[in-house]
């Protein structure tokens, strides 16, 4: 097997195991679960396989199989599935043992930070990981303040990026570091944390988000 392939199983692992814990019940959950991967992940693959085709990412082939599906690892399609499926078991878990609060922060903010973010997404034009990355920001706000109102002011909501971000930090600088994932320098703007570039810290709040929005607005609208 492939590191990446590694990478996969270790991401769902504990999830996956721990689907049928009788306080979180996640199994119960798992049809609104694979609606927000049905759709936000065809979503990203979509974005992946363009990105890879423009070269602003490629894969070391050392640590992937030479399985691949649209161009893309096949790896590289399975994270699209094993990353939602574990993070939204981890807001479960979060929902579950911590009380949700609400903060002061209205939805016409959000939204009028995500035509800033639309309008700054310009300055990257000859930058296009850097465009899409800060464009997807912007439109993430949008979307999911409309359709979810109310969720960037709950504490449960930035816990759960808290959370997942730091797994995201873990996993990433795998394999940037490695580096399975590879990228090209004019696609991006250069700046990393650690391996890790900052267009990808942009691209995992608007991943995570939308996985998020459109799982709880399912789930939601079926208990209606």
């Amino acid at each position: 097997m492939s590191l990446y392939l590694y990478i996969n199983l270790a991401i769902i692992a504990v999830p996956l195991i721990l689907s049928f814990e009788k306080r979180i019940r996640y199994y119960s959950k798992l049809k609104y679960v694979f609606v927000s991967i049905l759709f936000i992940g065809t979503l990203f693959v979509l974005w992946d396989v363009f990105a890879t085709y423009r070269g602003h990412w490629s894969f070391n082939s050392f640590y992937v199989l030479e399985l691949e599906l649209l161009g893309l690892p096949i790896e590289e399609i399975l994270f699209f599935i094993t990353v939602p499926f574990s993070c939204l078991f981890a807001y479960e878990g979060l929902a579950y043992f911590l009380q949700e609060k609400k903060i002061g922060l209205p939805d016409k903010l959000v939204r009028a930070v995500g035509v800033i973010f639309i309008l700054l997404s310009s300055l990257f034009f000859n930058q296009e990981y850097t465009f899409l990355a800060v464009l997807s920001v912007g439109l993430t706000l949008l979307f999911a303040s409309i359709l979810l109102s109310g969720l960037f002011g709950s504490t449960l909501y930035w816990t759960y990026i808290g959370v997942t971000f730091l797994l995201f930090f873990i996993f990433n600088y795998i394999l940037t570091s490695v580096p399975i994932v590879e990228y090209s320098p004019a696609a991006i703007t250069g700046f990393r944390a650690t391996t890790i570039p900052i267009e990808d810290f942009m691209f995992n709040f608007s991943l995570l988000t939308l996985y998020l929005t459109v799982y709880l607005w399912v789930s939601r609208k079926s208990q209606n």
